[in-house]
């Protein structure tokens, strides 16, 4: 047994490797695994002290755990069965299916990334970008059970949404968001799924995806964790609130129970922006009969570039005010006991209301507004401007502007529309290129709708 033996190279470097692999899977990887999981648990527990909402055990679970538990739910398990059937294929297939579908949305958080990167990213890009402003937080969460599920409801203006309310949101608890196709893209879709997001398919759907995602979405909201969704289910191509598309409310809808002393909540979240960053894209895709974004990847690099010039000189200005209102936050236990004929309809009509009802109002939207109706002289626009605050302020919208001096507020709006070249300032005449109504319609629609009492 002590006689020398000869090997070919090429089989003492595989039968090194393989004990290499074995001895860091046996010994190292777990104890990795430990060291950074133990981490993670300190992490949690000192977080936990200062949110207002803990995070919830659900949320901390390993990915394939949830998407084990998901896939053998009974519900869902029934799902494959009557998929099997009606698409004639053997079960074990349609338990592949299901399985791929949960894998594709179930998350994997890591609050390392989502706290220790995520909401300090998006702070700094937020008001980098813009003038945060924010209304009525406080007092809209002030009267939630602390152990309600909390549903934030935004309408969509632009991806930048989903980076100003992280970066609010992250003193309360994190959150979860139901984010579309466009984002299962690599490295973007790992970095959402390790943030909480969770992925939802817009088209192609089948009974067993909605029966997967739809109990996802139940489990998630009956174990406590705080989401975000936006009701109307795309980004506003017109500027204007739109009808809510009822799917994930119709799934929170059915899994809720009444009896549950666990109620979820919904908080309305109004956004506007002076500058929506996506508005010539969004504008383009209006015009169109499949709504489609034609954004190429070279445009992107385009814009970053113009941007980062813009930085190094010095010469970059924010994109005016960002500003966020929280509104009357909703019971669904309350509102269920209220007794409706359709209550995802009625749930989503009212939610869309409440936000209506606290849309801040900005200078920009009046000023467009007021090119709109034929101003062309900026004394003209700032008399319109002063006259539609004070319209605005009665009927009980808050209205964000840095100075009270209604000719300041007008000039500034207008200056940004000149850098964009929409149109040119000469003295105090307005000159407006008629190539860019669209966008200036675009911000007019941004105001909210005024009801016949307002008026």
């Amino acid at each position: 047994m002590f006689h020398s033996v000869e090997v070919p190279l090429w089989a003492l470097v595989l039968l090194i490797l393989f004990a290499a692999v074995t001895f860091a899977s046996h010994f190292l990887f777990p104890s990795v695994r430990w060291f950074f999981r133990r981490r993670a648990e300190r992490l949690v527990g000192r977080l936990n002290t200062r949110l207002k909402r803990p995070i919830q055990p659900f949320k901390l679970a390993r990915r394939m755990d949830t998407v084990n538990r998901l896939i053998h739910d009974p519900q869902v398990a029934q799902a494959i069965v009557d998929h099997a059937h009606s698409e004639g294929i053997p079960e074990a297939v349609a338990y592949e299916t299901a399985r791929r579908y949960a894998r594709e949305i179930v998350p994997g958080f890591s609050a390392l990334l989502y706290f220790g990167v995520a909401t300090r990213l998006a702070r700094w890009l937020s008001r980098s970008l813009y003038r945060v402003r924010v209304t009525a937080e406080a007092e809209a969460m002030a009267g939630v059970d602390p152990k309600a599920t909390v549903v934030f409801v935004l309408n969509h203006r632009s991806n930048m949404d989903y980076v100003l309310v992280t970066w609010l949101a992250a003193r309360q608890t994190p959150l979860a968001y139901a984010v579309g196709e466009w984002a299962r893209r690599w490295p973007l879709s790992a970095l959402i799924r390790a943030m909480g997001g969770y992925f939802v398919r817009r088209r192609d759907l089948n009974p067993l995806y909605r029966r997967v995602l739809a109990r996802y979405v139940q489990i998630a909201t009956a174990n406590g964790v705080t989401q975000a969704i936006f009701p109307e289910g795309r980004l506003s191509r017109d500027g204007a609130l739109h009808e809510p598309r009822l799917g994930l409310l119709s799934y929170i809808l059915a899994g809720h129970d009444q009896e549950d002393p666990r109620d979820v909540v919904f908080v309305p979240v109004a956004l506007n922006y002076e500058r929506v960053l996506e508005d010539r894209v969004l504008i383009a895709a209006d015009g169109q009969e499949a709504h489609r974004f034609r954004l190429r990847w070279w445009m992107v690099v385009r814009y970053l570039w113009r941007h980062l010039q813009l930085r190094l000189t010095g010469r970059f200005s924010r994109f005016g005010y960002a500003a966020v209102a929280f509104g009357r936050p909703l019971s669904l236990h309350r509102f269920l006991w209220q007794g409706h004929a359709d209550p995802a309809a009625a749930l989503g009509q009212e939610l869309m209301s409440r936000i209506g009802d606290v849309l801040p109002v900005l200078p920009m939207a009046l000023v467009c507004e007021a090119l709109l109706d034929g101003a062309r002289d900026v004394e003209v626009a700032a008399d319109y401007l002063e006259a539609r605050v004070a319209d605005w302020r009665k009927a009980g919208h808050v209205v964000h502007h840095a100075t009270r001096e209604a000719r300041e507020v007008a000039l500034v709006a207008l200056r940004m529309l000149e850098v964009r070249k929409v149109l040119v300032l000469s003295g105090t005449k307005i000159v407006v290129d008629d190539v860019w109504l669209p966008l200036i319609a675009y911000y007019a629609r941004t105001l909210p709708v005024q009801k016949p009492s307002e008026t």
